[in-house]
């Protein structure tokens, strides 16, 4: 029996990491890893990020290790890829990092998402890893005619989401370095609060709770709004990172690499070190990671509160132009009529909620237009990846308000 695989992550401990570490070393049932070691700049005792009722079981297990640290210094992160004595070092590397808060400034976008990949990478290759995989969450906006495959040029929107792609670029480009990305959808599932479905299941809640329809001014509804289970994050990142190991980058880029295209300012990246000049055009294997739901705003909406007892609707013609045109000037009218109510909901819960991850307010990212639709048959078929959860359904959400419940992040009222 061949020996197993060290592991580390790298960030998303507010994100897919607490998942990935569960499949890894779950509390009960056997290993993927023979050491796993989490790295991120949340302390975890006490905790500063959320982390769910299930994670500290995962820490508490021997061979398993978080280290808290500053990961935009390349000491610290050459110090994290230092087995403990008598281990053997990291083989499969797991980079899960990157700024998701929107409002964050492009200087903060550039450095924690763009250096800090960087720093890992170029630690990585050094260390000469087997894998080194790096998860890209929902940055792209898709055209009308989809689902689209990986050779697709999609594009990132706003600064933030343009300095996630460049990051790919730039580690596209490190030679020595065992690169696969993995590009998801919008992510659900037990103990995941960041994010879009997280908070539509929030509210939608809340309407539920009111006895009102819950509306959008983006109608008809037919974008697509590509769902992913977060069992199925961690999967593919697993799978990933097993097939990467077995061929090494040259022959992976020559069965799944993709060329990945320049979306930035060029007067913006020639002061930044490390990017790419924007006419080189670095390959790497990328594979997409969706459902199989297809999922809409409308088919989303629909299902989401229609498991709350209430609708999906979109406003007028008059009402939907006149969001459109004026998006900032009705954020606030519209969380006007849920937020005191989500505040009365933890109030009356039995017991009742002081504290909770989820968030009931909707500011302007969350209100805008989505369009993201990717075609998932290429990890299925190059990898063999076999989705965990492959439709959205009543009892996935079920199971994820009932997790919440259990934990007393989410009220409990009577008769719902």
């Amino acid at each position: 029996m061949s020996q197993k695989p060290s592991a580390i992550i790298f960030g998303g401990l507010n994100t897919c990491s607490r998942a990935l570490a569960a499949l890894l070393v779950p509390p009960e049932g056997e290993r993927l890893v023979s050491h796993l070691r989490i790295v991120d700049r949340f302390s975890v005792y006490p905790p500063t990020t959320y982390l769910g009722a299930e994670f500290p079981k995962v820490l508490a297990q021997p061979d398993v290790e978080y280290r808290q640290a500053n990961l935009t210094v390349p000491s610290a992160v050459a110090s994290a890829f230092d087995p403990p004595s008598g281990k053997a070092p990291y083989s499969y590397v797991f980079d899960l990092t990157g700024e998701t808060n929107h409002d964050r400034s492009e200087v903060i976008a550039i450095k924690l998402t763009f250096t800090v990949a960087r720093i890992i990478g170029l630690e990585a290759a050094r260390r000469k890893v087997n894998a080194y995989v790096r998860l890209q969450q929902p940055v792209y906006e898709t055209s009308d005619k989809g689902p689209h495959d990986e050779k697709e040029d999609v594009k990132p929107v706003r600064p933030l989401d343009v300095w996630w792609h460049e990051t790919l670029r730039m580690l596209a480009s490190i030679d020595d370095l065992p690169l696969v990305i993995l590009r998801i959808g919008f992510v659900y599932g037990p103990y995941v609060e960041f994010g879009l479905y997280p908070l539509v299941i929030t509210v939608a809640s809340i309407y539920g709770y009111m006895n009102k329809p819950m509306k959008t001014p983006w109608g008809p509804g037919k974008d697509g709004v590509n769902t992913v289970h977060i069992d199925d994050v961690a999967g593919g990142l697993w799978a990933c990172a097993a097939w990467m190991a077995s061929l090494g980058r040259q022959q992976a880029n020559l069965t799944a690499g993709e060329k990945i295209y320049f979306h930035n300012d060029k007067s913006k990246v020639k002061d930044i070190e490390g990017t790419c000049i924007p006419d080189a055009q670095p390959v790497a294997p990328v594979f997409n990671l969706v459902d199989d739901s297809e999922m809409t705003m409308a088919k989303g909406g629909s299902m989401i509160t229609e498991f709350f007892g209430t609708t999906f609707e979109f406003y007028s013609f008059f009402e939907n132009a006149l969001a459109k045109l004026k998006l900032d000037d009705v954020v606030e009218e519209i969380n006007e009529h849920h937020v005191g109510t989500w505040t009365e909901m933890l109030q009356t819960s039995n017991p009742p909620i002081s504290q909770t991850p989820l968030d009931a307010y909707m500011d302007q990212w969350a209100l805008s237009r989505r369009k993201l639709s990717y075609n998932n048959s290429k990890i299925k078929k190059v990898i063999g990846y076999k989705l965990k959860r492959p439709q959205f359904t009543h009892d996935a959400l079920r199971e994820v308000v009932d997790k919440w419940k259990a934990e007393g992040s989410w009220p409990v009222l009577e008769g719902r």
